[in-house]
Formats: C-alpha cells, structure tokens, sequence
C-alpha cells in the first residue's frame, strides 16, 4: 500500500504548489497521506491542514504538531520529538495516546533497538528507513536491502521509507506501507 509523504519544505524549494500534489495524491488514491512541515506555524499548518481535507479522501497523519490532531487522522513522531514528553517512551506513549485517543500513531525507527523499543509500544505503525539515499534527507543513515531483514523484527505494520518509488514492490508481509514522497513530485 502506498503511504504518501507530503513535505511542505521540499513543494516550497521546488516552487511546487500543495493544492496539485494534493490534487494528484487523491487522483492515484493513495489511502495514507502524512502532512510534514518543520518550520510553519501553527496557523498556516492548520490552513494547509484544511485545504488538504478539501481535497483528499483519505486518511491524513501530521508529523509531529499534536496541537492540530484535530485537523488529522492521526499523528507521525520522531525518535527526537517523542521524548520531548518523556524518555520513557512507554509514559510518552500514554501521554501522546491521552491527546489522540484511537487515532493512528506512527513512529520513525532507524535500526533493531528502536524497533525492538517500538514493539513494547501502543503503535499502529512504525516508520523505517532511509531504504536509499534522497535528496530531500542528505543526513540520513542508508539502509538498503537491510531494511528489509530489519522490518521482520517489527510486530507492527512497517512503512518503509526514504528513496521509495512508486514502482518498487516488496513483500506486503513484511512491508505494509510504501511511503512515497520525491517521487510523488517528480514530472
């Protein structure tokens, strides 16, 4: 299943409007659609928030901004921004699960001790990557085929991501999310 990653950055470096991604995301009927934006405010992620529900069908994650679950169907968190509520990833999860109650949650791992970490956790999902490399993350750690033999260590569904196109194809018993983001804003 293709899980699509909607990067406000990388559409404004790409002078790329949100509407028609948005418009082409609904159009493949890609079910997931996470909604990133590091740097806006509250108000104008809210704004892009609704102008994405106007538009798209299916269900939509933000990254991070738990202050607009409202706006979402769910939420997607860092390994850094999940210990802003504790280093008790256990208490941060209940914390995270007061605020969104049955919502989706998501979390980024990056290696077997975040997963093994993650499988103890009220999870819906967890993220893994970077599979290659991407322009849109230089920093990121490349994982490669590993990702895979890592995902099996996951009792959650997996999203693979980084460098995942829309033409790759793994075992959805392994992999249950394709998360598609460069590659949705090529042509």
């Amino acid at each position: 299943m293709i899980y699509a990653l909607l990067d406000k950055g990388v559409l404004e470096d790409r002078g790329l409007p949100l509407q028609s991604l948005v418009q082409k995301i609904e159009s493949l009927t890609i079910p997931i659609l996470q909604y990133r934006n590091k740097t806006g405010t509250i108000n104008e992620k809210r704004r892009d928030l609704q102008l994405i529900r106007s538009i798209y069908t299916g269900q939509l994650i933000v990254n991070d901004t738990i202050e607009l679950i409202d706006e979402a169907d769910g939420l997607h968190i860092g390994q850094e921004d999940i210990r802003l509520y504790s280093h008790d990833l256990h208490q941060a999860v209940t914390m995270i699960r007061e605020k969104i109650g049955s919502k989706l949650l998501g979390l980024s791992t990056h290696n077997p001790d975040e997963i093994l970490e993650a499988n103890q956790l009220d999870l819906d999902y967890i993220g893994l990557g970077a599979y290659r490399s991407t322009s849109t993350k230089q920093d990121a750690k490349i994982l490669g085929e590993s990702a895979i033999v890592l995902a099996k260590l996951s009792t959650h569904p997996v999203g693979l991501i980084g460098g995942v196109k829309l033409n790759d194809r793994f075992d959805n018993t392994i992999i249950a999310y394709r998360v598609i983001g460069s590659d949705l804003y090529e042509d």
